[in-house]
């Protein structure tokens, strides 16, 4: 298959991932972010650092948006971006931000009526992965999208789950995923801030729980954040407290009740109040050591009042 245009937006942690896979596989890759760092490091990987979204977008195949949310999403598009105005005609969108299911239809919506394709196209698996080419990625949209998409998918992912014809699907599976996510994220810094609490040796807990049946992948994978203090940002609490909103306000609107979601989210609340909003979202059990007095491994107990 002939190598494509692909252009992508948002260079952070996960973008830039998904723009040194593409390098590899042998697309031409324009990427802008509004960092130039970022920039300079798509520059280092061997794709080309545009000065603006409709830069990066300028007569491309395919168009990889990975930025926080709905509104920066659409801002890409069809706001001060001007993105979509900029690919080629008949051209692709793969849009990564989670949002709302009512969000992606929309946005799917604009995107047909400028005569392009578009797929509702969330991810999951991290920096790493994003890095590996192999993320997970949970798609919906139209045939002809996905057929405009595929060089891409293969070149970023290792799964891909092909979830309906219609956008709004996708993003519905990443809400899910991220309900989950989240809580078991505070879930797993609630249980080892407990553990140094009953004064257990915090890294052999570790290890017995990840051989146990209490683990998850994110105990597994965010808890060695915590053994080693260092909360140096690979997923920021912030991205919780926003993903977590929507789930809350898609309960809400549908009378739906979520009181596990809802207790996680006002951790990570509290977490970004304490001032560690962009910090790794492990950063959970910090919050708790200071509100409990713990010492925890470059983490030092907040002041007796």
């Amino acid at each position: 298959m002939a190598p494509l245009s692909v252009a992508v937006v948002g260079l952070g942690s996960m973008g830039l991932g998904i723009a040194a896979s593409l390098v590899r596989a042998g697309h031409a890759v324009a990427g802008f972010d509004v960092s130039p760092e970022a920039g300079a490091r798509l520059a280092e990987a061997g794709g080309r650092a545009a000065a603006s979204a409709a830069a990066a977008a300028a007569g491309a195949d395919a168009l990889v948006v990975v930025v926080v949310n709905a509104a920066q999403t659409a801002d890409v598009l069809f706001g001060t971006g001007a993105a979509a105005a900029a690919m080629r005609p008949g051209g692709v969108i793969l849009s990564c931000a989670t949002m709302a299911p009512k969000d992606a239809v929309e946005l799917a919506g604009r995107a047909g009526a400028a005569g392009l394709a578009y797929l509702d196209a969330p991810i999951s698996g991290g920096a790493v992965k994003a890095a590996a080419g192999a993320l997970t990625v949970m798609a919906s949209g139209a045939p002809q999208a996905f057929a405009a998409a595929r060089p891409v998918l293969d070149a970023i992912a290792a799964t891909v789950y092909e979830l309906g014809d219609k956008a709004g699907v996708g993003a519905s599976f990443k809400i899910v995923n991220q309900l989950l996510a989240g809580v078991h994220i505070a879930a797993a810094c609630e249980a080892i801030t407990l553990a140094r609490r009953l004064d257990l040796d915090i890294a052999k807990v570790y290890e017995v729980i990840t051989a146990s049946a209490g683990n998850s992948w994110m105990f597994e994978n965010r808890i060695p954040h915590v053994l080693e203090g260092d909360y140096s940002p690979r997923s920021a609490v912030d991205i919780f407290t926003k993903d977590l909103g929507i789930v809350a306000d898609i309960g809400r609107e549908a009378k739906f009740p979520m009181p596990v979601a809802a207790t996680a989210l006002q951790l990570f609340l509290m977490t970004s109040a304490a001032g560690m909003g962009r910090d790794d979202d492990a950063s959970v059990a910090r919050l708790i050591a200071r509100v409990t007095g713990l010492d925890l491994p470059g983490a030092p107990a907040a002041p007796e009042s």
